[in-house]
């Protein structure tokens, strides 16, 4: 009976052992790497045609299976005397955007050539993605603001905005996602100055693109010199390990004398972009002193 003992004592020792060894093993292997935030990110875009038309229009899409996050664009060859009037992802508060729409405008008569650029920041699905709107008064006042704000337990991933009613005689100012270096964005505010006086009734529409919340989100910000010089460019650029989903800028000083040419993510079909940047020129000769910035909105990659 003891030798029956012993082997059952040996044997429940044996299945500690290969039980405490397996529980280490457990222990120490290596962890899984972070998901990403934004998997298939790319940057892909649309150039509208060359010619010195008053107003071009271009729609930048996004491939198959893909999802618009973010939103950008470049006048080509206009220096200043040209102006974005729509800035606009399509989608609704229940339906997922796929595309956005560049449309601009000559802001005075101007013999150049020139075009314009849509560029659409896309991905494969993400959770809770869809386009959230607001729009502003419409009357005839020099300044137009509206903040498009997400719902509730959601983050803002890209921007966008409309101006209605002024074909080329508004410029956007403030193009401002809210939160910081530490804090996920959840609302975007546009702000707009007449750049001529104009008698016109017109309004501004604020365009948020929201999802559920996403990993290592956060607004990253970069502020050019201030200075009269005709022109500046800045570019905010991600974090080391993040990617950019969307963007927005911000004129100082300049109430409605500037005009941002260029408002610009890298990346392309098949690279994800980590910055944008911000050019702008003044529309016409102006004295005073002004800054431009850029801001980034950065998810972990």
């Amino acid at each position: 009976m003891r030798d029956l003992k012993d082997s059952r004592w040996f044997g429940a020792r044996a299945s500690v052992l290969v039980l405490g060894l397996a529980v280490a093993g457990a222990v120490v292997a290596p962890a899984s790497p972070a998901s990403a935030a934004v998997p298939g990110l790319v940057r892909v875009s649309a150039t509208s045609g060359v010619n010195s038309n008053d107003f071009h229009t271009v729609t930048a899409v996004c491939p198959a299976g893909k999802v618009l996050t973010g939103t950008g664009y470049e006048l080509n060859g206009a220096l200043g005397e040209a102006v974005v009037d729509d800035l606009r992802p399509n989608g609704g508060p229940a339906v997922v955007p796929t595309a956005v729409t560049v449309t601009a405008y000559e802001a005075d008569a101007f013999a150049g050539i020139w075009s314009v650029t849509a560029y659409a920041i896309c991905a494969n699905p993400v959770a809770g993605l869809v386009r959230i709107s607001a729009t502003s008064v419409n009357n005839s006042n020099n300044f137009r603001t509206i903040t498009a704000a997400c719902p509730a337990g959601k983050v803002l991933t890209g921007t966008g905005y409309e101006l209605n009613g002024v074909t080329g005689e508004a410029v956007v100012d403030d193009f401002r996602p809210n939160g910081g270096p530490a804090a996920a964005p959840t609302s975007v505010n546009v702000g707009a100055y007449e750049a001529d006086a104009t008698a016109l009734n017109w309004d501004a529409t604020a365009y948020a693109i929201c999802a559920n919340p996403l990993a290592g989100l956060v607004r990253i910000s970069a502020v050019s010199a201030n200075n009269s010089v005709d022109f500046r460019s800045v570019t905010a650029s991600c974090p080391v390990g993040k990617v950019l989903t969307g963007a927005g800028f911000e004129l100082n000083g300049a109430t409605g004398e500037v005009v941002v040419d260029d408002f610009r993510p890298n990346g392309g079909a098949a690279a994800a972009p980590t910055l944008d940047t911000a050019g702008a020129y003044e529309e016409d000769a102006f004295a005073g002193n002004w800054s431009n910035t850029s801001y980034a909105v950065c998810a972990t990659a």
